[in-house]
Parts: structure tokens; C-alpha cells; sequence
């Protein structure tokens, strides 16, 4: 029955998520998880929910997972397992997990849901006006950006574990997903 519930749930959410977005978002997200030419991910620095100032260059040399979500955003909240499981699973690897959040109410109430939703991975607070710089037409956004600085492919909507285990090995073979 809890099955049945959060299905439609998301079915619905996914609906009223869809119909606010922009015509520019909706085509851009039609052609999902496909970035055709690689292209350099805007440089930033962002505070962590402890205030320390983290920049996405200073993991040159890794491979990156940025997901800009939201803790209103149901298809985020779903997503936190699949990538907990990833961070468990790479963790001692190259491979680096950001979660930025882009939540107006501070760094306080991030914390608040994270830390009640077990989230394992770093959390940064940033903003909506940032995930554009991305090119992120909804949330949530993963962004895959590989060792050399490129967007290696972008994933708008909830991702699963096969399928972000295969856009990793594209990206470490060096092929844009």
C-alpha cells in the first residue's frame, strides 16, 4: 500500500514538476542525461554546511558528481540512496560526490534534512542561478564533470544505480555519456 502511495505520489509530483518548467527547460531535459560536446564546468566556490569554502577545481584530477537538488524536491529525496550507495562504493576512489543544495532557508535547515536522511556525501549551499550556469533545467540535476575539468554528461530527473554506474565508467574511459 506505502508502495502504491509513493508511486503515485511521484507520478503526480513529476507532473506538476514537468508542467512549471520553462519550453527551453522541457526540450533541454528531453534530450536527458546527453551533453554532445564537452565543455568546461563553470568554476565555484561554495561553503559546506560547516561554512568551509570548497572549490570544484581543487578536484581536478577526479571525477566529479555534482547534484543540484532541493529539499523540496520529492525526485531529490529519492535519489539520496542511490547515492549514498555510490559514495559507500567509491569513497576510496577517485571519485568525488557534491550535492549542492540550492534551498533559500540556510545552511541550518540543509543540515536538518540531511542529517535526518542519513546523507553521506558532502553537501554545499548554493543557488538556482549556479545550476544554470550548469545548464540544469529542473532538479534534480546530476552533472558528471571528468578529471580534466569537462561536463561529461547531465542527468536532469531521478537517476538509478545501474544507469549512474555506467555513465562513471563512460566518463573515466573519457567518452562524453
Amino acid at each position: 500500500m506505502r508502495a502504491r502511495i509513493v508511486a503515485a505520489w511521484m507520478i503526480g509530483a513529476s507532473c506538476v514538476l514537468g508542467a512549471c518548467r520553462s519550453e527551453k527547460a522541457q526540450e533541454a531535459a528531453s534530450t536527458r542525461g546527453r551533453t554532445s560536446a564537452l565543455q568546461m564546468a563553470p568554476d565555484f566556490t561554495l561553503p559546506d554546511l560547516n561554512g568551509r569554502q570548497i572549490r570544484l577545481s581543487d578536484f581536478r584530477g577526479k571525477l566529479v558528481i555534482v547534484d543540484f537538488w532541493a529539499t523540496w524536491c520529492p525526485p531529490c529525496e529519492f535519489e539520496i540512496p542511490v547515492l549514498n550507495a555510490l559514495y559507500d562504493s567509491h569513497k576510496d576512489r577517485d571519485v568525488v560526490i557534491l550535492g549542492v543544495s540550492v534551498d533559500t532557508e540556510g545552511p541550518e535547515a540543509v543540515r536538518s534534512y540531511a542529517e535526518k536522511r542519513q546523507v553521506r556525501y558532502q553537501i554545499l549551499m548554493g543557488n538556482e542561478s549556479l545550476a544554470r550556469e550548469f545548464g540544469a533545467p529542473g532538479f534534480p540535476s546530476l552533472i558528471v564533470v571528468g578529471p580534466d575539468g569537462a561536463i561529461r554528461s547531465m542527468h536532469v530527473g531521478l537517476v538509478e544505480e545501474p544507469e549512474l554506474l555506467k555513465v562513471l565508467a563512460d566518463a573515466n574511459a573519457g567518452k562524453a555519456g
